[in-house]
């Protein structure tokens, strides 16, 4: 099985030597790059083109979430966990709008590996902490939006329907017996919804929702 390519970005160089350690003991992966700035995680992400990229939040010069932003913009499927000390509510809500693929608090360390590998195999990762304050955070408004505010992307209402039932963390299935569709179409409809909004995945998509972009 070919190894899957790691970046590693945090401004303790004690950290960085430990999850290359890490890593390092595990064959699915390989460290290709190891930074301690935003700013090197900018050029070493450019440098390296890494299937994932494990970093902190809180750094010199530029932080992890502007790193992160920088990235994205030119590398819409860049896959990136932070990993980091901080559970504020605000650092949260901006990892999940840019699209992050996981969030760890640095006590989760254990999990490292596993995470890397379930983020490769296409799903999202939360710490303990970060899940259990998930629901508060993605709650959605008391008073529910009637008017579509999409339509100069070209979103339908039924579109926008659906926007509003995957904010409330219904699940495809769920959604399809909610508008009288198929599954499939309700996958397809989200698949289009994500491609006219520019947003990487539904989890970007209720963030985008429930801030009322």
């Amino acid at each position: 099985m070919e190894q899957k390519k790691v970046l590693i970005v945090d401004d303790d160089e004690l950290v960085v030597m430990s999850l290359e350690m890490i890593l390092e003991a595990e064959e699915d992966f390989e460290v290709v790059g190891k930074g301690y700035s935003g700013r090197d995680a900018i050029s070493l992400y450019q440098k390296t083109k890494p299937d994932i990229l494990l970093m902190d939040i809180r750094m010199s010069d530029i932080n992890g979430l502007e790193a992160a932003e920088a990235i994205l913009k030119e590398h819409r499927d860049a896959r990136i966990l932070f990993l980091t000390t901080f559970s504020d509510d605000e650092y949260i809500i901006k990892a999940l709008s840019l699209g992050v693929k996981g969030y760890l608090l640095k006590q989760d360390y254990r999990s490292i590996a596993s995470s890397l590998t379930a983020i490769l195999e296409g799903q999202n990762v939360f710490g303990g902490a970060v899940v259990e304050k998930l629901p508060s955070l993605l709650s959605g408004p008391k008073e529910e939006k009637t008017k579509n505010p999409y339509e100069a992307a070209d979103i339908s209402e039924k579109e926008y329907e659906i926007i509003q039932l995957v904010a409330k963390g219904m699940t495809n299935k769920e959604i399809a017996d909610k508008v009288f569709l198929s599954e499939g179409t309700v996958k397809n409809y989200i698949s289009g919804i994500l491609d006219k909004l520019e947003l990487r995945d539904r989890t970007q998509l209720a963030v985008f929702y429930l801030s009322g972009s």
